[in-house]
């Protein structure tokens, strides 16, 4: 068995990483990894230097790692600017980290990739690698960020150099299929005032004119690619943040994984000189053979309700025709509540290295938990029944 750390994905057998890849999902596949690192979207300009973790029996990859060297906290939606600034105030070494993810994108998933019936060995060796990885190049710590469920609850029990893996909680809003058959359907699970209220958004769209298109990487033109790319850009430059996604980027996910990327446009009406009018607004998502991801918004004219409709209402619609299971629409936003998006709590996993902050920071995130389940308790389901149970 050998092991291997890995400065670009690409030195990976696409076909040999993908293999260890569950449900299809779209962000930790070769190709959307991959894509990353060949525009330049990861890599020293925004702090994300990739070095995956390989495991090999032979020439065959038997469990894998994302893994990345942080310099700084930019694209990772589990805010660690606190613990950051005490390193910085005692005259330690935050940065860089480790972190296993998916660059800029807060959605659950495998982060232990591994082929074998009982995983647990190779998870093992998997973070033993990390340990020894983090302590050769004087790390601070590892953070994995947003595993599934199974893997976070193995992590919270592993201890490495005598340091505990900590647990962080957040919370996001996902949207469960009750085996709707219809946008109606759904609609009628929710309580009354929730119902109207989205029939309303939806009426005053259509009396908008904006017109939808939903493609995908098929159906999706370069000019298409163009456009949103120039959504993307905007919406961070408004932001005051820094865009690091392409148009390149997006025109390669949409060549490699065409029928996972879903793509919502809003055209104006159009005029007897153009097929189409000029395009407003754009919405991009992801699916797994269970999931849909929403991931980037943006738009260059503001229309009443289109946000809404681009990003959720289609989302729904397009669940519900491919018999997908759960819709997460990205993080934050209590607003999404209304819109029938329910709260579901997300976990990390962090490993501090030799840490003198390490029961500080215990304190810390066990507040941070019940602050959290508080929370998710003071919200009011838009159903008539809670659709989760």
């Amino acid at each position: 068995m050998q092991i291997k750390i890995h400065s670009e994905i690409n030195q990976i057998s696409a076909n040999q990483w993908n293999a260890l890849i569950k449900d299809n999902h779209p962000f930790m596949r070769h190709e959307f990894l991959s894509a990353l690192e060949n525009h330049g979207c990861v890599g020293a300009e925004f702090g994300w230097i990739p070095c995956h973790i390989g495991v090999y029996e032979d020439t065959q990859l038997v469990a894998a790692m994302p893994l990345y060297q942080k310099f700084n906290s930019y694209g990772e939606f589990v805010f660690d600017h606190a613990w950051a600034d005490a390193y910085k105030r005692s005259g330690l070494p935050y940065f860089p980290k480790l972190v296993s993810a998916a660059p800029y994108t807060p959605a659950t998933g495998q982060r232990l990739l591994s082929n074998a019936t009982d995983p647990e060995p190779h998870y093992r060796l998997l973070m033993q690698t990390v340990a020894q990885f983090a302590t050769d190049q004087q790390l601070s710590g590892y953070h994995c960020l947003f595993p599934q469920a199974d893997q976070l609850d193995w992590l919270a029990n592993l201890s490495l150099n005598d340091s505990q893996v900590l647990v962080r909680h957040d919370c996001q809003f996902h949207w469960h299929n009750q085996g709707y058959q219809s946008f109606d359907d759904f609609l009628a699970k929710l309580t009354a005032k929730k119902r109207k209220n989205i029939r309303q958004e939806r009426r005053r769209m259509q009396q908008s004119g904006v017109q939808l298109r939903c493609l995908d990487g098929h159906s999706a033109s370069k000019q298409d690619w163009e456009h949103f790319a120039h959504f993307y850009t905007t919406t961070f430059e408004e932001k005051w943040s820094t865009p690091t996604l392409n148009v390149g980027f997006f025109q390669e996910i949409a060549a490699k994984l065409p029928d996972q990327a879903f793509l919502v446009l809003a055209d104006l009406p159009a005029d007897s000189e153009s097929e189409h009018g000029k395009c407003i607004a754009g919405s991009l998502m992801f699916r797994s053979n269970s999931r849909l991801y929403g991931r980037h918004w943006g738009c260059t004219e503001h229309i009443d309700a289109l946000h809404f409709e681009a990003c959720y209402y289609q989302g729904i619609e397009y669940c519900i025709r491919h018999n997908l299971q759960v819709f997460e629409p990205g993080a934050q936003g209590e607003h999404k509540i209304a819109r029938g998006f329910i709260p579901t709590r997300t976990r990390s996993a962090h490993w501090l290295n030799q840490s003198p902050y390490q029961k500080a920071i215990a304190q810390y995130v066990e507040h941070e938990r019940v602050a959290i389940q508080e929370y998710q308790q003071q919200l009011k389901s838009p159903y008539q029944e809670d659709p989760s149970q």
